[in-house]
């Protein structure tokens, strides 16, 4: 079942969104070589804490951390642990805070130290693969655009979408319907209201887009590099707006 939030509920979605941007923008100043992956997930948890919220992560189907922190060829739910983070390394912390009934989510993929000029350029182009996916989307489109447009722009970079992963409807649960797939066709899918609110969430890989799962452990098959940037967003009227930036 799809949930249509009303524009209190919007409203309340707004902080937990805003402590959720907040927390990575602390990762973004915080993160460098030599750090483990614990300590960082111990200052998103001690930020999102002191905002009065909750880790919307910690505990979700038994993960053990705040942040999902992926580094390199990891694509997503990497746990924290005692691994240090190496110069060079592209990592991706995916967060959420959870406040008043409702949740946020977002994720950053970030550069640490002297990161190969190839390796940048994925990190750029999957963030920017986002945008293009909620460009000129409204309400009446269908969900399949966003999936389209993420697909055009990341392929016609040269790089690959991951199928296994696909963002989702969020609200007072982290997880709610519907499934919003990185790729697809133009035109297919459910269409979009106005107060729908979605986590956007391309998974964009250097080499192929095939990965190998293990539990939580998702990782490129081929082993390069893969990066990811997510914002939680609501159907306006106007168009999309963007609640964790």
């Amino acid at each position: 079942m799809i949930y249509v939030k009303n524009s209190e509920e919007i409203q309340r979605m707004r902080v937990a969104c805003q402590i959720t941007r907040d927390t990575l923008n602390l990762v973004e100043e915080k993160i460098r070589a030599g750090m483990t992956t614990k300590e960082l997930d111990k200052i998103a948890y001690d930020y999102i804490t002191a905002c009065g919220a909750k880790p919307g992560f910690l505990g979700l189907y038994g993960f053990p951390g705040t942040c999902c922190i992926s580094i390199n060829e990891e694509v997503v739910h990497g746990f924290p642990s005692s691994r240090v983070i190496q110069d060079g390394d592209i990592v991706s912390v995916d967060v959420g805070a959870f406040k008043n009934g409702f949740n946020g989510d977002a994720a950053r993929t970030f550069c640490v130290g002297n990161v190969e000029p190839e390796t940048r350029r994925l990190v750029e182009v999957t963030k920017q693969s986002f945008f293009e996916g909620i460009k000129d989307i409204c309400v009446g489109s269908a969900i399949g655009d966003i999936g389209y447009q993420v697909q055009t722009y990341a392929e016609s970079n040269g790089f690959s979408v991951v199928r296994e992963m696909t963002g989702h409807g969020i609200g007072r649960k982290l997880h709610e319907d519907p499934e919003v797939r990185n790729y697809g066709k133009r035109g297919t899918g459910i269409r979009l209201r106005e107060g729908m609110t979605l986590a956007v969430e391309p998974m964009i890989n250097m080499g192929g887009y095939q990965v190998d799962i293990d539990g939580w452990k998702c990782v490129t098959r081929d082993g390069k590099p893969s990066a990811h940037y997510e914002n939680t967003i609501v159907i306006t009227a106007n168009g999309v707006e963007i609640l964790t930036l």
